[in-house]
């Protein structure tokens, strides 16, 4: 654990973790990423705990991925311990970013979305891009009124975020719109979708999420395994799984073309994009 996650013990049988990098939005670099990995680890394998709450310090739940993160792939790697099975984080060409890409985003995402145990994503403020996989990857979502989703990586030359969610949150049509404009989806417009379960007056979001949980966690522990894995399944039965990998090798052919035709992974004209939409 570091300072970049708090782990705390809001009520009997629930944990909630907060995202505490509010100097930076809370963007996600490495660090951030394998300690929340920690604290999800933590939540999922005591007993005592039946519902884990994803929160976040500051006015903005994330920011998405920190691009200023310094040193090659295999520099900011080296320090931990991978959780799936992917390799060469050293090697050349597109080979080093995408196993990079498949552990830390792909993998870790789905890795949580699979914890057996209800989780309950607690989202103020901006939610941009890689902020999705860490909001899309919970059960519920409970987001404040002044809450705003948005994924601006078409204009960075990139066809949506590795945890390639948005047919399965959003529904084919808005999530065309959502990718192609680079639009903010408001909280009311995701609730309306489907996408988030209640929009609650900010003043009230950390309480009224944790009632949320405090009522799922008077339910049997097992049963709420079992309910999860049911739905999860239906997802999957559904073709979402298949549907997003090839979504990843879309990302991964995207990084590999502005490699050759701008020398950087992402098209540079849409860093300012990018910077417009955080400001």
């Amino acid at each position: 654990m570091t300072d970049a996650i708090l782990f705390e013990s809001p009520a009997p049988h629930v944990a909630r973790l907060v995202l505490n990098r509010p100097e930076s939005r809370n963007a996600q670099d490495t660090t951030l990423l394998y300690a929340l990995n920690d604290a999800f680890d933590r939540a999922a394998r005591d007993d005592a705990i039946k519902v884990i709450i994803l929160a976040a310090n500051g006015p903005h739940f994330s920011s998405g991925h920190d691009l200023r993160e310094g040193g090659s792939i295999a520099d900011q790697m080296a320090p931990f311990d991978p959780v799936g099975t992917w390799c060469g984080f050293g090697c050349s060409g597109a080979e080093g970013r995408m196993a990079r890409e498949k552990e830390i985003y792909l993998g870790l995402s789905e890795r949580w979305r699979n914890i057996p145990k209800p989780t309950i994503a607690e989202v103020q403020g901006k939610c941009i891009a890689g902020g999705l996989m860490l909001a899309w990857p919970c059960d519920l979502i409970v987001a404040a009124e002044d809450a705003a989703f948005c994924d601006n990586t078409v204009g960075m030359g990139v066809g949506g975020v590795e945890y390639f969610a948005h047919p399965w949150e959003l529904g084919p049509r808005k999530a065309k719109e959502l990718l192609f404009t680079a639009d903010w989806l408001t909280a009311a417009e995701a609730k309306a979708l489907g996408m988030v379960n209640h929009v609650v007056p900010a003043a009230e979001l950390a309480a009224f999420t944790l009632a949320l949980a405090q009522r799922i966690a008077t339910k049997p522990l097992f049963a709420l395994k079992l309910a999860k894995e049911a739905v999860n399944a239906a997802e999957d039965a559904q073709g979402r799984a298949g549907a997003m990998n090839t979504a990843f090798a879309l990302h991964q052919l995207a990084h590999s073309h502005n490699m050759q035709v701008h020398g950087m992974a992402v098209d540079p004209g849409g860093l300012q994009v990018r910077r417009k939409v955080e400001g």
